[in-house]
């Protein structure tokens, strides 16, 4: 059975579904190349997580997708507000971040160093993914994906004032993403394609609103552009429910995490279908913007510290001191995976190729919606 909406026409897709761009870390392991394929050849929209790349990194992973499929693709990004970044920073020069945060905030510093110690960990020094993500790199981020002229272009976060008419003259449509009201409307009056309503429910970085009052109130404000549902959406009757609401699609990250093709650690897959709803907390210790994760050793010792997080890139610095010592130690899992409420509905038998999440999670919708026509009197 298949299920036809008018995102599949403004995309150029055959169904409905969008893998979410999550980009967490640097490597890109979570959307990977050969994930972002699986779901366009699926079907759906595949999305590489670019916000944490590097801009030769996000070349890379466009062409390795090419190489993949010649289906419609997207790449997302994140354009935030990089606090108090000196414009003279080298994205390189993590060293020189790194004695900032000691001046400027010495108990923050002397927390995490003695976070690795108590974890039985060994302090090291930045490797090649280590690097602070600046106002000039964020540009020269977009202008890679501009030049390669992807398909779809995700905003994750930030203002989309300036990119959308640099896309739309590459011939690119354009996805945000929205936590309220307030923000979708302001995506709509830039003229973006398609609003992605985030709810409180996803993984990553997330606003404060559920899905049952966030997506009725984004479609009504923004109508006639199209809007996805994102957040607790891992099959069939999250898909059936988004599409009552009035959404016309929906964006899914943490069942794709899980998938075959998705190259996260063992350890991190493993918090996810092992974990319950109640395991992945809202807060800001990973990155310095609210953002779901996995309650882990890393996160337990910020709650227990006292310490408030650091604003965006800064406490990311802090993140990667202890994700330096636990890849070292190869014990990654005392890290978090963000991840949604809906990984408590995850487990073992739920880590499967991407297509075969696609096309259940299509079916199921589709019989539900037929079903529910025939059960009721109209």
């Amino acid at each position: 059975m298949k299920l036809k909406t008018t995102l599949c026409d403004v995309l150029g897709i055959q169904y409905p579904i969008i893998q979410a761009g999550m980009g967490w870390d640097k490597q890109g392991s979570t959307t990977p190349a050969a994930l972002v394929a699986a779901v366009s050849n699926a079907g759906g929209l595949g999305v590489v997580g670019g916000s944490p790349m590097q801009p030769d990194l996000i070349r890379e992973r466009i062409k390795q997708t090419r190489d993949l499929t010649d289906r419609p693709f997207g790449v997302d990004i994140t354009l935030p507000r990089l606090s108090e970044v000196p414009s003279d920073v080298p994205p390189s020069d993590t060293r020189m971040v790194r004695r900032f945060i000691e001046d400027a905030h010495p108990e923050h510093m002397g927390f995490v160093r003695k976070m690795v110690q108590d974890l039985g960990l060994e302090l090291q020094e930045p490797d090649a993914r280590s690097w602070i993500k600046t106002p000039e790199l964020v540009r020269r981020q977009l202008d890679v994906i501009l030049e390669e002229r992807v398909q779809v272009l995700a905003i994750g976060l930030g203002d989309t004032r300036e990119v959308v008419p640099l896309a739309h003259a590459q011939g690119m449509k354009v996805l945000a993403l929205a936590g309220n009201v307030r923000h979708a409307v302001r995506h709509a009056r830039n003229g973006v394609d398609v609003i992605v309503a985030q709810g409180y429910e996803a993984g990553g970085h997330t606003g404060n609103i559920a899905n049952f009052a966030l997506i009725p109130q984004v479609v009504d404000a923004v109508r006639p552009t199209p809007v996805v549902a994102a957040g607790g959406i891992a099959d069939g009757r999250g898909l059936a429910a988004a599409l009552s609401l009035g959404a016309v699609g929906v964006w899914c990250g943490t069942v794709f995490l899980i998938s075959q093709e998705s190259a996260i650690h063992s350890d991190y897959r493993n918090q996810i279908v092992t974990g319950s709803t109640e395991d992945f907390i809202l807060g800001r210790y990973c990155s310095g913007k609210p953002s779901r994760h996995f309650r882990s050793a890393y996160i337990q010792a910020w709650e227990k510290s006292g310490l408030r997080a650091l604003d965006m890139p800064y406490q990311g610095v802090l993140t990667d001191e202890v994700r330096l010592a636990a890849e070292a130690a190869n014990r990654v899992g005392v890290m978090s995976v963000p991840g949604g409420q809906i990984a408590g509905l995850l487990g073992e038998k739920h880590v499967r190729p991407a297509r075969e999440i696609l096309e259940s999670m299509m079916s199921e919708a589709a019989q539900i919606l037929k079903d529910m026509a025939g059960r009721y009197v109209l």
